[in-house]
């Protein structure tokens, strides 16, 4: 296939792009600005746009398709000339939806954690020799690109955003994905910009949970009172299935999960964490890996770039990089590294 991207900069669109070029199809790309990883990452591959800017004259009647990120304006020349030949615009969930439909969509959704748990799942998954595609906000040890679609692979672990797809649509991402299993983590007031209210904001996560199919499943926790409600309240026939924070220890600076009287240490450590862990093994447990399996998997997980990252140690100090980006998200980094 042939493909342009409008917007191709942008974290996980120049991973699609990535994806899509490793597969053999043909991809072109603007962007008015690119940066680092996203720019050296395209320049190897050999689909870097020789000038920055939007040029319409890249818009051609053979694309196949064309790719729009989330940064492009409405305005956008390129998406014009797109329009004008009435070419295939797709917004990039659109596209990975489009790419999926035949397999299981796993989606997890919710405030924050969502990298994490993503991230926390693929991990299992490929320690346990599982054949799966996915999509995931963050950079991951182990996996060359943030973005595997595949022919093969039988269900796809989609991290979920409520912020807009799109210029075009403007439709939360998380619903254009269409979800087999639904998974949020919490619900905290975020994207203010885009929700101007809280009850507009906890609306998205109820369209959410309403469109998932009857032999469809929620996993949800059931900690967070906001989360509870819209479950609640869903008009889906799904099964339902809860989480909680798991018993845990610290002892010397060492994160244990416990149960039976087993500790299993950790690399990751705090209450969320621990909260995003049993998130995950419900998943992994829905895709067919044993209990064995996922906490022997999970000892060696040390998290996803710029979450709780931990860069620099000696004996008077360590630093940590995080992407605590809006109140809740910070309250549970902090407690968690005073805990």
């Amino acid at each position: 296939m042939y493909i342009h991207f409008i917007a191709i900069g942008g974290a996980v669109m120049h991973n699609l792009a990535l994806a899509l070029h490793t597969q053999g199809h043909k991809v072109t790309g603007s962007d008015d600005e690119i940066f680092d990883p996203a720019l050296s990452r395209l320049k190897k591959a050999g689909i870097i746009p020789e000038k920055f800017g939007w040029f319409p004259e890249k818009i051609n009647a053979e694309l196949n398709a064309v790719i729009l990120g989330m940064h492009a304006h409405a305005d956008n020349p390129e998406l014009a000339k797109a329009k004008t030949l009435g070419l295939k615009i797709y917004s990039f969930p659109e596209y990975i939806y489009e790419q999926s439909k035949n397999k299981k969509r796993v989606v997890i959704g919710g405030s924050h954690g969502k990298t994490t748990i993503t991230s926390m799942i693929m991990h299992v998954l490929k320690a346990t020799g599982k054949d799966f595609d996915y999509m995931v906000g963050s950079k991951l040890e182990g996996f060359e690109l943030m973005v595997k679609l595949t022919d093969s692979a039988p269900v796809i672990i989609l991290e979920g955003d409520e912020y807009p797809d799109s210029a075009l649509n403007k439709t939360p991402k998380f619903l254009l994905y269409k979800p087999d299993i639904a998974f949020v983590s919490g619900i905290a007031w975020d994207h203010i910009n885009v929700f101007p209210t809280f009850e507009n904001y906890c609306e998205q996560f109820q369209f959410f949970l309403d469109m998932v199919p009857s032999d469809g499943k929620i996993i949800y926790n059931i900690e967070d009172g906001e989360v509870k409600k819209v479950v609640d309240k869903t008009t889906s026939a799904s099964m339902k299935i809860p989480y909680m924070t798991p018993q845990y220890v610290i002892e010397n600076g060492t994160t244990y999960y416990l149960q039976n009287g087993i500790k299993t240490s950790l690399q990751v450590f705090g209450k969320h964490n621990l909260s995003n862990m049993a998130g995950a093994f419900e998943v992994c447990k829905q895709l067919g890996v044993t209990e064995t399996e996922f906490f022997s998997a999970i000892k060696t997980f040390n998290g996803a770039a710029n979450r709780l990252e931990k860069i620099a140690s000696n004996n008077q100090v360590t630093v940590f990089k995080d992407f605590a980006h809006s109140p809740s998200k910070l309250k549970a980094t902090i407690s968690a590294v005073k805990e």
